[in-house]
């Protein structure tokens, strides 16, 4: 990967629309070499999709929540296919601590947040802090250090 690949990444983190046209201008290449680099890219694993930033609360879903999970490792094998089902789950992350999964929802009432939070808690005790405002919304990784 050279500076090209992370400019691509960087202007593609920014607005997965741009054009090839604009793409090409912005790193001084031809169109049909940026569109090569840009398939070079998603074939070694490194640009993984494409979405759409939406915003949740003109949706209806008003409670954003993270909640810790504490559970043993050998739930893992049942809380996966689990986790995955669940369409208000936006992020589930292993991590250290005494609380082991750390998941980040969205739901439309606390009502919904509490039948979920007690199915949740089948695999072990949660700790749930609701969000009242995000500071810095999700963004791509910063490419250029």
């Amino acid at each position: 990967m050279d500076k090209v690949d992370l400019k691509l990444i960087e202007l593609l983190q920014k607005n997965a629309r741009y054009s090839l046209k604009h793409l090409a201008k912005e790193v001084f290449l031809s169109t049909p070499a940026v569109s090569s680099r840009i398939l070079k890219l998603e074939e070694l694993g490194i640009i993984t999709g494409y979405s759409a930033h939406v915003d949740a609360l003109k949706l209806g879903y008003n409670i954003k929540a993270f909640i810790n999970l504490e559970m043993t490792p050998k739930q893992k094998p049942q809380f996966y296919p689990f986790i995955e089902a669940c369409p208000n789950v936006l992020e589930c992350n292993c991590v250290t601590g005494k609380y082991s999964m750390l998941i980040k929802v969205a739901y439309h009432t606390t009502l919904e947040l509490d039948t979920f939070i007690g199915e949740l808690q089948k695999f072990g005790n949660t700790e749930t802090q609701i969000v009242f405002s995000t500071a810095v919304e999700h963004r791509g990784i910063d490419v250029s250090s």
